[in-house]
């Protein structure tokens, strides 16, 4: 059943794609608003029936709901719109989409269309909003006919959007968990949400990572915590700690510089029952301007997680960040700006140095770093790698398989810092070797399987020495290798050495000498083949 309707509900989402390319919106930059707003729309409409027929038998009726809904009178509608769960949107009767379905053939319908979905964002705007780092709000709903060129086109694309979702329904899987629901986000959003396309690239982090930062952080059963990601996305990363702390004994925080990903991770608390996080996501730029604050000081949070950009050109800001209003916070030390690729500064140096400075006492953390940080010489690395030591709060590294991230070809890392450490110990973990290379698009990406995630999973939740996999070092002993974080430069070196007896090794010995001998001769005549030509050009 979940099967045949993970389908259905893809199929819906490719026919809107259809829509918008019949409307000349195919690839456009505003084909991600439409696809997901109108996703959006019609899993509120539908999860405001299926909550109506919880609070009241009349609407029981899979098919005339809504047109019982039109027959109540007004008084006695607010009545039952006041005992709504608090996560579900609230609906005047004429936002349903059977009001839009029987209307589509008025005058102006585009108008109508767009004015529905502006008032359904305004009527909920307390709970759905998306607050900006100076207050403002970004709401639910644009008017998405707006986006057609032709004004002539608008109402029959409006149309043509609502006949496609009359014939769908969302009822049937709302009881549904997070598996579910994100790999539905995962398709509506894999065209909108890559790596590139503009000055701040959005990233979209592999289930695979996802999950192996979610299990290895939370390992025993919490309430009332908060998780913050400073560079969200679209919150694949806090979506996967959300779940494994169960999503009714967390708060989400987040802040992106990206409006389109605020729009997105929005989006994605609404599938998966965090609505009442939605508050706390940020449209803004974390560094010059993090907005979680206790006071003067910074919010400090229980769980961090976070993918952030590696590299990108952020020299309209690095000289706001060398003050000393930001010192304590970036206490290694800011990033040069590189003279030939202004592009390529090392961001991520940032953001983990803000994520180290906004952990509680007890707080721990999960941030995907490029592999060359675990021993670059550079001084913000290494201070930064030394810090973790000398503090304790280093609890474990684990190296990734290379194109885990089919849109890079950078190698990542995870380090996991822990506050709240007690022993001395650090598990660092080598698992490039892990994975299957598959094709994705023009890229290359390496896939694990399940047994290998939860390899990597059970390796940190029960420590131990594995050959070439993994080493328990102590502080001291990564202190004296100059703070490296790299398994590789722990493990005992084993020769894989075959005994074989003198006969054996002269003949061995012979056949180099030979290879040696011919190798030489080849290189010889290559060497006086090469003297004629040059002679021949000197005569010439």
């Amino acid at each position: 059943m979940v099967a045949d309707f993970t389908k259905k509900t893809k199929d819906l989402i490719d026919n809107l794609k259809g829509t918008c390319a019949s409307y000349g919106l195919g690839n456009d930059g505003n084909e991600s608003k439409i696809i997901t707003q109108v996703f959006l729309y019609k899993f509120m409409n539908d999860k405001f029936g299926y909550d109506l027929k919880q609070i009241d038998k009349r609407f029981s009726d899979k098919e005339s709901w809504e047109k019982k809904v039109t027959e109540l009178q007004d008084s006695e509608f607010k009545k039952i719109i006041v005992k709504l769960n608090p996560g579900t949107a609230k609906l005047k009767k004429e936002h349903l989409l059977s009001n839009l379905y029987n209307a589509q053939n008025s005058k102006n319908f585009s108008k109508l269309f767009d004015s529905t979905l502006i008032d359904i964002s305004q009527y909920n705007a307390s709970i759905f909003s998306v607050n900006t780092s100076s207050n403002a709000k970004i709401v639910l709903f644009d008017e998405l006919s707006q986006f057609v060129s032709d004004p002539s086109r608008r109402d029959d694309f409006c149309r043509a959007i609502i006949n496609q979702l009359v014939n769908f329904s969302f009822e049937e899987i709302f009881n549904q968990k997070f598996d579910f629901f994100s790999t539905i986000f995962e398709y509506l959003i894999k065209d909108y949400n890559k790596d590139g396309g503009g000055k701040y690239a959005e990233y979209y982090t592999p289930h695979a990572v996802s999950k192996i930062m979610a299990k290895i952080l939370v390992v025993e059963e919490v309430k009332n915590v908060s998780v913050y990601d400073p560079s969200a996305g679209s919150g694949t990363l806090l979506m996967n700690v959300a779940h494994q702390i169960g999503e009714d004994r967390c708060s989400i925080y987040s802040q992106d510089v990206s409006q389109k990903s605020s729009g997105m991770l929005r989006l994605n608390l609404i599938l998966n029952n965090l609505v009442h996080s939605i508050p706390n996501v940020i449209q803004g730029n974390t560094l010059t301007s993090p907005y979680f604050r206790n006071g003067k000081d910074l919010q400090q949070f229980d769980f961090i997680v976070s993918n952030p950009p590696f590299k990108l050109d952020f020299s309209d800001f690095r000289d706001e960040l060398d003050s000393a209003e930001h010192k304590k916070r970036f206490f290694a030390g800011i990033p040069n700006i590189p003279a030939k690729k202004r592009e390529s500064m090392a961001i991520y140096l940032l953001f983990l140095q803000h994520i180290i400075f906004s952990l509680s006492p007890k707080g721990k953390a999960a941030v995907v770093v490029p592999t060359g940080f675990l021993t670059g010489q550079d001084k913000i690395s290494s201070g930064i790698r030394q810090l973790l030591i000398e503090k304790n709060m280093l609890s474990g590294v684990v190296s990734m398989p290379s194109n885990i991230f089919a849109t890079t070809g950078t190698n990542v890392s995870i380090i996991f810092i822990d506050k709240s450490k007690k022993d001395k110990d650090v598990l660092l973990v080598d698992a490039s070797k892990l994975g299957e290379t598959v094709k994705e698009g023009k890229n290359q990406k390496t896939v694990l399987d399940s047994n290998e995630e939860d390899k990597i999973i059970d390796i940190f939740r029960n420590p131990k020495d594995e050959n070439q996999f993994s080493i328990i070092a102590n502080s001291e002993t990564i202190a004296n290798k100059n703070y490296s974080f790299s398994a590789g430069q722990y493990f005992n070196i084993v020769l894989d050495l075959e005994p074989i007896s003198k006969a054996e090794f002269a003949k061995l010995m012979t056949n180099y000498s030979k290879d040696f001998e011919n190798l030489y001769k080849e290189s010889r005549e290559v060497e006086k083949e090469f003297l004629k030509q040059i002679s021949r050009l000197e005569l010439g």
